[in-house]
């Protein structure tokens, strides 16, 4: 295992409560998620699996800065996270793209409002758009693109200022089969290369199983984490390789059994 100082995500004792909207109950409090304890070390996926409304959200909103515990901290590279970090970046199942602004003006938009020059970050959108292949769809809008390709673009947007932490909310759970592994593919060889590291939330088993280095379980509301589950798969930068592995049933199976599936325990009211 990596040594504790080479956490780059780190929740301790984390929960959070939300304000709850029963009119006849005031001033009750909704808990999301209870006491969370885990690290995501450097060059590591870890995949967050559980049923709807468990707080899978919650903990990206979290390590992003974006929202704050009721009790507990969370650290980002052993700083204590307050605020955004512009080391950290999101992608969400929907691509957000500006559809007044072309693809690689989207690929800019975070360098442009981060103040870099015009000539430096349209070199690093077209080389990423073309990485991507999306070389020839450089001046379309996303209108002209089908959603697999205003994902992969979407995926240069957030790589375009190369953050060292990716935190992923089900970014190809609207996609087809075939186009939804060509993108697993496309992120598991880009977060090797670069030794990034990634947060993934999923609600596929299966995506969890061969993109990740270790799947965490989480209960019902209030979500607290029930296990912690090792793959021990090798080359998870290939995943297609990866799906072909005898094991990759074993831990589905294993998955479906901690998440009560079967018997619908872990379904929400």
């Amino acid at each position: 295992m990596n040594p504790f100082n080479d956490a780059r995500v780190r929740f301790e004792h984390v929960t959070r409560r939300f304000p709850s909207q029963n009119r006849k109950k005031p001033g009750d409090e909704i808990i999301a998620i209870q006491d969370i304890n885990f690290s995501i070390y450097r060059g590591e996926l870890v995949s967050i699996i559980g049923p709807s409304g468990c707080g899978k959200s919650t903990l990206l909103g979290l390590a992003s800065g974006l929202d704050h515990p009721s009790e507990g901290q969370v650290f980002i590279d052993g700083v204590k996270v307050e605020k955004p970090n512009s080391h950290v970046a999101f992608m969400l199942q929907k691509d957000l793209l500006l559809p007044w602004r072309t693809i690689r003006e989207n690929v800019e938009l975070g360098q442009e409002i981060q103040g870099v020059p015009a000539a430096e970050r349209s070199a690093r959108a077209v080389e990423l758009l073309r990485q991507y292949r999306l070389g020839d769809f450089i001046d379309h809008y996303p209108h002209q693109l089908s959603g697999g390709m205003r994902q992969r673009a979407a995926l240069a947007r957030t790589l375009a200022l190369d953050p060292g932490i990716l935190l992923m909310d089900e970014p190809f759970s609207a996609l087809d089969a075939m186009t939804k592994m060509v993108l697993q593919k496309d992120l598991a060889l880009t977060l090797h290369a670069a030794q990034k590291t990634a947060l993934l939330i999923t609600h596929d088993l299966v995506e969890a199983v061969i993109l990740s280095d270790r799947v965490l379980v989480m209960s019902k509301r209030p979500g607290t984490l029930v296990k912690e589950l090792v793959i021990d798969i090798p080359h998870r930068e290939r995943p297609f390789e990866r799906r072909e592995h005898p094991a990759v049933a074993q831990y589905v199976r294993q998955l479906i059994e901690l998440l009560h599936i079967e018997d619908d325990e872990m379904l929400p009211a």
